[in-house]
């Protein structure tokens, strides 16, 4: 089976200053999964690598950078899911875990589960990943954005990645510091199986974004893998997703999808998204935000 990645660094308003530097974190990520997949590594190795990305620039929603919640404080979600088994882990409302990511991997190989809060912190202290002090999280952008009060129209939401390894296996990855000002511990539908991600290697593998309230109710994720039944390209059934959800409620999203064959597609309503990629057919990996969408492989 040939290789295959995708990520989105989140599915909002991207205001022109910000393009490049979205642009560029999403295409370090790629790379960084890419070069996991390209030595024969598993999706799921992947999928972490490029997320971890994610998570340490201060420009898109997760880890560092993550919008700050109604006390000045980040609180963090992510999830894992891998196609050849159903596992998967989550993590929600935990401080001071340097790469959610990593946890949701971590506790996905262990015992699949969702644990929150003080749980997760303390399942990642226990398993030796990263910590640091909850401050250590907070920008100086968004602190200072937090603290003024204003408005922020150009902060992507949730992260992700798919990708497919050598062996035929799916996994969806998916992270967030939640939207700014929320109340503490409210959690979206990032770390929600069904909402936020789903992998199947039957069929494929999706990571979405966007508002939570909207994605939780029309199972987002599910709704467009379920959408591949029957062959249907993948950029057909993330439009369909999205049509679904325009259809029934308020609200913006955005998601990627793979599916087993290694097709790769997304769909947004939002004004922007930005997404990377990289097959073992491209000479290089492709980023852009949707300023510049180019067309999906076939």
């Amino acid at each position: 089976m040939k290789p295959v990645i995708i990520v989105h660094g989140g599915a909002k308003d991207i205001s022109a200053d910000k393009v490049a530097a979205n642009q560029a974190g999403c295409l370090a990520a790629v790379e960084a999964g890419w070069n996991v997949l390209h030595r024969g590594g598993s999706a799921a190795a992947a999928v972490e690598a490029a997320i971890c990305v994610l998570e340490s620039d201060q420009t898109f929603n997760a880890g560092f950078g993550s919008t700050m919640n109604s006390a000045g404080e980040v609180e963090a979600d992510a999830a894992m899911m891998a196609g050849a088994t159903l596992a998967w882990g989550a993590v929600a409302a935990v401080q001071g875990v340097r790469h959610p990511i990593s946890a949701a991997r971590k506790i996905m190989e262990d015992k699949p589960r969702f644990l929150v809060a003080k749980s997760g912190e303390r399942f990642a202290l226990e398993h030796g990943l990263e910590m640091c002090a909850k401050e250590d999280l907070v920008s100086q952008e968004q602190y200072q954005e937090w603290k003024a009060e204003v408005e922020v129209l150009d902060r992507p939401n949730t992260v992700g990645c798919v990708a497919l390894d050598v062996n035929g296996n799916l996994v969806a990855g998916t992270s967030t510091g939640g939207t700014t000002g929320q109340p503490q511990g409210r959690v979206g539908d990032t770390a929600l199986v069904g909402c936020g991600l789903y992998a199947d290697n039957r069929l494929g593998a999706c990571s979405t974004t966007g508002d939570g309230e909207s994605i939780i109710p029309v199972v987002l994720a599910k709704t467009a893998i379920d959408g591949l039944a029957g062959g249907s390209h993948p950029d057909q059934a993330a439009q369909r997703a999205i049509d679904t959800l325009v259809a029934r409620v308020e609200g913006e999203a955005g998601c990627i999808l793979l599916d087993r064959q290694g097709r790769m597609g997304w769909a947004y309503n939002s004004s922007d998204m930005a997404v990377a990629y990289m097959a073992e057919d491209l000479p290089e990996p492709v980023a852009f935000t949707g300023k510049n969408r180019p067309a999906a492989i076939a």
